[in-house]
């Protein structure tokens, strides 16, 4: 009998997650779109699976209705989130996904009001993406209630981005940033700020703004109304956001878009098991008040798709024990700011 259904499984991160499901007693039903890569996963692992694609109804419902949670790995979630929360709205499943994009939580937001009358709890970013910087915005709340202001910041020491990273990231090519002023979101040039951060005690690195998750999620889990996020990238691919901004249009066109995923699919799927190993995160996270008072914190973390699979498990199980909350729901908003420091190797610094 399977515990939950893992949707994407054969996706890096979803491979990755059924790697990890047995060391938290769980055992994911596999799914997605592709048979023939889910038989050979179920015959790796001995786990079940079951293909389904998301466009068909009758079949997605009859997936989700025996099971209490699914946790959605299949991206681009702008793509493919919507059909599966209807999905679970209609069937009473709880979702979980690993998105770090906007529009996902904006759009899972508004469906809180329908969710909650359906006993429904939407989690998108359960993962890397927002959990570690998500209980980062938390604990800097808790430590200044009065807070208006927050800065968060990541950088990464060792490992790659994967396919599937990658191509969330095309799909937002050309289109700029964003950050949150006075409660609302604004958009932004790429590459609109750039700061430099203590990411360790011997490791600043130039880090500039990115439309990461937090500017949505960080706001509805503190309430604070200012917010900008960071990723500490080379000097190199600043300069290319920077020129994004001018390329814009032709950076979004149909033939740029299909020439640049060919280049990432001849890519290998992800980080292997040592580059993982050798890699780690770093979030640096900051608030000030009225008077300008500042307090900071910064996070050291297992590399971040490790993080991903260790996060979205552990919130599986929270699910599945019955600590929820129907509605839209940020992790650290439910489960609070010390979440992060569950997993094991996460240390926390105040500043």
């Amino acid at each position: 009998m399977s515990d939950f259904i893992l949707y994407g499984a054969y996706g890096y991160t979803g491979r990755l997650i059924t790697r990890f499901a047995a060391e938290y007693g769980l055992r994911p039903l596999l799914s997605g779109r592709n048979a023939t890569q889910l038989e050979a996963m179920s015959n790796e692992f001995g786990y079940n699976y079951r293909a389904v694609d998301l466009n068909n109804r009758t079949e997605l419902h009859s997936l989700l209705q025996d099971h209490k949670v699914v946790l959605h790995a299949a991206g681009p979630f702008v793509n493919t989130a919507d059909a599966m929360q209807e999905a679970c709205l209609a069937t009473g499943t709880h979702y979980l996904d690993i998105t770090g994009e906007i529009p996902v939580f904006a759009k899972s937001a508004k469906r809180g009001p329908e969710a909650e009358r359906a006993g429904v709890m939407l989690m998108p970013g359960v993962g890397f993406d927002v959990v570690p910087t998500d209980c980062m915005a938390a604990y800097l709340k808790r430590r200044m209630p009065e807070a208006t202001d927050l800065v968060l910041a990541f950088a990464w020491k060792g490992g790659m981005i994967s396919k599937g990273t990658s191509k969330t990231m095309l799909s937002g090519l050309g289109s700029g940033g964003a950050i949150r002023q006075h409660g609302e979101i604004v958009p932004v040039k790429a590459a609109y700020d750039k700061r430099k951060f203590p990411f360790t005690a011997e490791t600043s690195l130039r880090a500039v703004t990115i439309p990461w998750g937090d500017v949505f999620t960080a706001y509805f889990t503190t309430g604070i109304p200012n917010i900008k996020t960071y990723f500490a990238v080379p000097p190199a691919q600043i300069k290319m956001m920077e020129r994004s901004n001018y390329l814009g249009p032709l950076l979004r066109l149909g033939v740029v878009k299909k020439y640049l995923t060919k280049k990432i699919e001849a890519r290998p799927a992800g980080p292997d098991d040592a580059q993982r190993a050798g890699a780690e995160a770093y979030i640096y996270g900051e608030v000030k008040d009225v008077s300008g008072k500042t307090v900071a914190a910064r996070l050291r973390t297992p590399e971040g798709y490790t993080l991903t699979a260790i996060t979205a498990l552990m919130i599986v199980k929270r699910v599945l024990a019955g600590d929820v909350e129907p509605g839209y729901r940020t992790p650290a908003g439910l489960y609070g700011a010390d979440l992060i420091m569950e997993v094991e190797g996460v240390t926390r610094e105040d500043l």
